[in-house]
C-alpha cells in the first residue's frame, strides 16, 4: 500500500527540521569559525579543517539516500541525525571553550563534535529529501522544495543575529550558553514537528528493484543529466563555501568588527538569501503574475550576481567603510538565494528521472557532491588566505585575491549551468508518480 502525499501541513513540518539543521549549522561554520580565528588567535586552517572533517563525514549520504529508497521508516533517520546535531553543537561550542587552556583537548573534543555535526545534518537532511522526493505530489515538488529550503535560510537567519545579540559581551562561557540554548531549542522544535507525519507504512519496494548499492548508484551516475547536474553542484558549491568561512574573519581583521557584530553580518546574508530565494521562486513560477524567466536563466544569473557580489566584498576593504560591507554581503546572500532555488526547483525535477526508485540515491549523490565541495572549499580558502598574508604581510590584499579567485569560479558554474542537460522522461513501467519537471531553458 502506498504512502499518501504529503499536504502543505506535513510539508512546512519537515520544513521546521530544516530550520533546526540550519539554526545549528550556521552556529559552527560562522561563529565557531570566527572564534577559533580571531579570539583564540588560530591559523584560519584550523576551523576549516573541523569544518571540512564535518562535510567529509557526509559522503556518505549516496548510501543513506540508497537505504531510504529500499524501504524503512524515515522518521527515526531524522530524530536521530537531529539528536547527534545537537550533541555535535555544543561539543564544538565546548571544544572552542576548552582550547583557551589546553589546546590538545580542545581540539580533540572539537574534532569529535563537529564528526557529529557532519553525521547529524547528513543523516537528517538525506531522509528529509528522500521523503520529499517520495511523498509529495509531482506538481508540488518544486514548491515544496522552495518552501523547506526557505525554512532553513529562515534557520541562519533567525539564529545568527539572536545568537550575536546574546553573544556580547563575548566570553566563552557565553559561547557554550548560547550555543545549547539554540541545539535545544532546535531539537525540541524539529522533532514535535515530524512525529506523526510519517503515519503510513512505507511502500514495499520489489525485489528486483534493490540491487547492490554499487549498481544502483551506476546507473544514476550513467544519466547524463545527474552527472552534470553533480558536476554543476560541486564547483558552484565550491565558490559558495570558500567565502562562507571567510567573511566574518574578514570583517573582524579588516573592519575591526566584535564576534557579535559578524555575527549579525552573518543574519544579513542569510538575510539576502531568503529574500533572493523567495523572489526568484515568485518569479519563476508565475506567483501573482506570469512567469518571469527559466529556472535555467536564473541559476546562471544567480552564479554571475554572486561572482560580482564577491569582488565588491574584496573592495569595501578598501574603502574601510562598513556600510559597503554590509551593501556587498546582503547582494551576495541575495544573489546567493537566486542561484540557489532556481538548482533547488531543478534538482527536485531531475530526482524522478531516470531509472525507478532511485530518488533517494540521486539526493544522496548530489548532498555528497555539496558536502565534499564545502569541505574542500573550507580548506583551501583558508590555507589560501594564511599563505596570501604569509606572502603579502596585508590582510586586506590576501582575503580580496581569494574574494576575486572565488568570483572566478563561480562564472565557470554560471557556463555549467547552462549546459545541464533536460531531464530524462521517467520510463513506463515506474509506479511512482512521475516528476512535473521544471522548465530548463
Amino acid at each position: 500500500m502506498n504512502a499518501a502525499p504529503l499536504g502543505w501541513s506535513g510539508i512546512v513540518r519537515l520544513g521546521l527540521v530544516q530550520t533546526a539543521l540550519g539554526a545549528i549549522v550556521v552556529l559552527m561554520t560562522s561563529t565557531i569559525n570566527r572564534v577559533m580565528v580571531v579570539e583564540l588567535a588560530l591559523p584560519a586552517f584550523v576551523p576549516g579543517l573541523l569544518v571540512a572533517s564535518h562535510y567529509g563525514i557526509q559522503i556518505l549520504r549516496p548510501a543513506w539516500g540508497y537505504g531510504a529508497d529500499v524501504g524503512g521508516r524515515r522518521t527515526p533517520w531524522i530524530i536521530g541525525g537531529l539528536a547527534a546535531l545537537s550533541l555535535g553543537g555544543v561539543g564544538a561550542a565546548l571544544g572552542a571553550a576548552l582550547t583557551a587552556s589546553n589546546p590538545v583537548a580542545g581540539l580533540a573534543l572539537a574534532a569529535f563534535a563537529f564528526l557529529l555535526v557532519g553525521v547529524g545534518a547528513g543523516a537528517a537532511g538525506t531522509s528529509v529529501l528522500a521523503m520529499l522526493a517520495t511523498r509529495v505530489a509531482p506538481q508540488r515538488r518544486a514548491a515544496a522544495a522552495t518552501t523547506v529550503w526557505v525554512m532553513m535560510i529562515l534557520g541562519f537567519a533567525v539564529s545568527a543575529p539572536l545568537a550575536g545579540h546574546f553573544l556580547d559581551p563575548f566570553s566563552q562561557q557565553r559561547l557554550i550558553v548560547v550555543t545549547a540554548c539554540v541545539c535545544a531549542i532546535a531539537f525540541l522544535v524539529a522533532t514535535l514537528a515530524v512525529i506523526g507525519v510519517e503515519t503510513d507504512a512505507p511502500a514495499p519496494v520489489a525485489a528486483h528493484q534493490k540491487p547492490p548499492f554499487r549498481v544502483a548508484f551506476a546507473q544514476v551516475w550513467r544519466e547524463p543529466a545527474a552527472r552534470q547536474f553533480t558536476i554543476f553542484i560541486f564547483v558552484s558549491m565550491l565558490a559558495y563555501s570558500m567565502q562562507e568561512l571567510l567573511v566574518e574573519p574578514f570583517a573582524g581583521v579588516v573592519f575591526g568588527m566584535t564576534p557579535g557584530a559578524t555575527t549579525k553580518l552573518a543574519g544579513l546574508q542569510h538575510g539576502g538569501v531568503l529574500l533572493g530565494m523567495i523572489g526568484v521562486a515568485a518569479a519563476a513560477t508565475g506567483i501573482g503574475g506570469p512567469r518571469l524567466g527559466s529556472l535555467r536563466m536564473w541559476t546562471v544569473g544567480g552564479c554571475v550576481a554572486s561572482g560580482a557580489s564577491l569582488v565588491a566584498v574584496a573592495a569595501s576593504g578598501y574603502t574601510g567603510l562598513a556600510l559597503a560591507l554590509r551593501a556587498s554581503v546582503f547582494a551576495l546572500g541575495v544573489s546567493n538565494g537566486a542561484f540557489a532555488v532556481a538548482a533547488i526547483g531543478s534538482m527536485m525535477g531531475l530526482a524522478g528521472s531516470g531509472a525507478h526508485a532511485r530518488e533517494g540515491t540521486r539526493m544522496g549523490l548530489w548532498g555528497a557532491a555539496q558536502a565534499i565541495a564545502f569541505g574542500c572549499g573550507g580548506v583551501f580558502a583558508t590555507i589560501l588566505v594564511d599563505i596570501a598574508r604569509l606572502l603579502t604581510g596585508a590582510p586586506l590584499s590576501a582575503y580580496a585575491m581569494v574574494f576575486v579567485g572565488e568570483a572566478a569560479i563561480f562564472i565557470v558554474s554560471a557556463i555549467l549551468a547552462s549546459r545541464i542537460a533536460a531531464p530524462q522522461t521517467p520510463r513506463a513501467s515506474v509506479s511512482l508518480p512521475a516528476h512535473a519537471a521544471p522548465a530548463q531553458s
